[in-house]
């Protein structure tokens, strides 16, 4: 091949480069994915099985109703959560704490069964009721209060598993809707504090 001829093809390899690069300059981005928000959790009533008969949300109207999704097995999150519930709930009055309800509902039907739930939320407080049901019951209210919870295997000789769950307390209204929540490590105070305000709304 002769220089010139040689000096060509550079001259256009050179361009088609160019041009490539101006192409891949001029292209527009790819549009972002956009991922619909989930829906804002609506609660609603629910009847789960305790060690004393069925808990029906319905029939606690007229009564704040504080909902915990968690297990007895826990390791930290679920003590810690109700050990500032129960301290909140021991600094109301007599006349407020005869208006409030709390309910814990198990994640793991598997292992917790309504005798062991009685006795664990006992150690807490005597008006925290434990309660379970069949995993496609647990499943539904939980979706509807808006919970997340997963399955992960225990990293222990052992074996076993652990759930992962959402960790905030609900609050249900003397109505029955769904009127907040108060978020997992909320001192026992300010939890006292949210109670009151959901017992006496502006």
């Amino acid at each position: 091949m002769k220089t010139g001829e040689r000096l060509l093809l550079a001259v256009a390899g050179a361009l088609a480069c160019l041009i490539v690069a101006l192409l891949l300059w001029w292209s527009p981005e790819p549009p972002a994915m956009s991922v619909p928000r989930p829906a804002a959790p609506q609660g609603g009533d629910f009847t789960l099985a305790s060690a004393d008969g069925p808990v029906s949300l319905a029939a606690l109207r007229g009564k704040l109703v504080l909902v915990y999704f968690g297990y007895t097995y826990c390791p930290d999150i679920c003590p810690t959560s109700l050990a500032a519930t129960a301290e909140g709930l021991r600094r109301l009055s007599a006349d407020e704490l005869a208006r409030v309800a709390v309910i814990f509902v198990s994640v793991d039907p598997e292992r917790d069964t309504p005798a062991r739930l009685k006795d664990y939320v006992a150690f807490f407080h005597p008006a925290i009721v434990g309660v379970t049901g069949t995993p496609a019951e647990i499943a539904d209210v939980a979706r509807r209060y808006g919970v997340s919870y997963a399955i992960q295997k225990a990293a222990t000789a052992g074996g076993g598993y652990v759930v992962d769950h959402s960790a905030d307390t609900y609050l249900v209204a003397p109505d029955g809707r769904l009127a907040g929540r108060i978020a997992h490590a909320t001192p026992p105070e300010q939890v006292a504090a949210a109670i009151r305000q959901s017992l006496n709304p502006p």
